[in-house]
């Protein structure tokens, strides 16, 4: 990280000396301002750049004509910025166009201190204008996306997911004391999801031609599992005595969590539910309420374990080629 830091500070600084560069060998005025409009054309991903200077420019051409207006009826005044300042903020906030209130702001302003807007100045701006976003276009059109990164955090994902089927695991085969019950397995899973996610929408935003949603469907799956993972461990924690279908359940997450590769369908996995679902069920019945509950809830807990592993299933069956 440290490493990609340097790399886009280098990158945001030499984009802005080429750009003021260019403005100065062209002899325009104020150029100093088309390296502040790189700087801040320059996003994260090519999709957030290349939205970002539509934006920009089509609120740049509102910006000229909303000053022409008001400069012309109230002339190069304090009063008359303010007025400009006020609707074209307005319009920027209606439009989505927020990001483009300050740097195009700052282009209006070499009017009101130039007390003109003749035909030479405009094409001035202009131009600053073209050669910051320009700039700041082209040098984010080399990002690529990190598929090896989003491997790796996938993968961390994936080991979350197994370290949180095991603990629970070991919950129901006694392993573990309710004492130490915690939510730090779903935790870390959390965080790794909420960086394997960012990721994954960076990748898809710097690959303008070929949408490919692989990734982000992915971690949607494996999001809506941890909820499904959240739910099952609030279950167990509410589990007050421990029959010993408890630990045929628990096996099941043993294997759930060993055989649970990223391409694997779960077929053979869904067999083995729905077989411990028959036998549960053909069991004799508890013989107190507190035997009942705790076998209603581990009842409760493979219905959820069949939600989990069906969308897995939909989601592998929906990505075959």
């Amino acid at each position: 990280m440290r490493y990609e830091t340097i790399i886009k500070s280098f990158k945001i600084a030499l984009a802005a000396v080429l750009a003021i560069t260019i403005a100065g060998e062209l002899g325009l005025k104020y150029s100093a301002t088309a390296g502040i409009i790189t700087v801040l054309s320059i996003q994260n991903t090519k999709r957030e750049t290349l939205k970002s200077a539509c934006n920009r420019t089509l609120a740049f051409l509102g910006a000229l004509f909303l000053s022409a207006v008001i400069f012309y009826f109230l002339g190069f005044t304090l009063s008359g910025f303010a007025l400009y300042l006020f609707l074209f903020a307005l319009m920027c906030l209606y439009a989505g166009w927020g990001e483009a209130i300050a740097m195009d702001s700052v282009l209006i302003t070499h009017f009101l201190t130039e007390k003109s807007m003749a035909l030479p100045l405009v094409g001035n701006e202009i131009a600053l204008f073209f050669i910051g976003t320009s700039i700041g276009v082209l040098v984010n059109m080399n990002l690529r996306k990190k598929e090896g990164e989003f491997q790796r955090l996938s993968a961390e994902v994936d080991q979350r997911v197994k370290n949180t089927l095991k603990y629970m695991s070991d919950l129901l085969l006694h392993k573990e004391e309710k004492s130490r019950f915690d939510t730090r397995h779903i935790h870390l899973l959390q965080e790794s999801l909420k960086k394997a996610k960012e990721c994954a929408f960076n990748n898809y935003n710097n690959a303008l031609w070929k949408k490919d949603t692989y990734e982000i469907d992915y971690i949607e799956m494996r999001q809506q599992q941890s909820v499904v993972l959240q739910e099952i461990y609030e279950n167990i924690k509410s589990i007050t005595l421990l029959p010993k279908q408890a630990e045929q359940v628990a096996e099941l997450l043993e294997n759930i969590q060993r055989d649970y590769h990223r391409t694997n369908t779960v077929e053979g996995l869904l067999k083995d539910l729905n077989t411990l679902l028959s036998q549960l069920k053909g069991q004799k019945l508890p013989l107190n309420r507190e035997e009942f509950e705790a076998r209603a809830l581990l009842f409760y807990i493979l219905k959820q374990l069949e939600r989990l592993l069906m969308l897995k299933r939909s989601f592998v069956l929906s990505h075959r080629e």
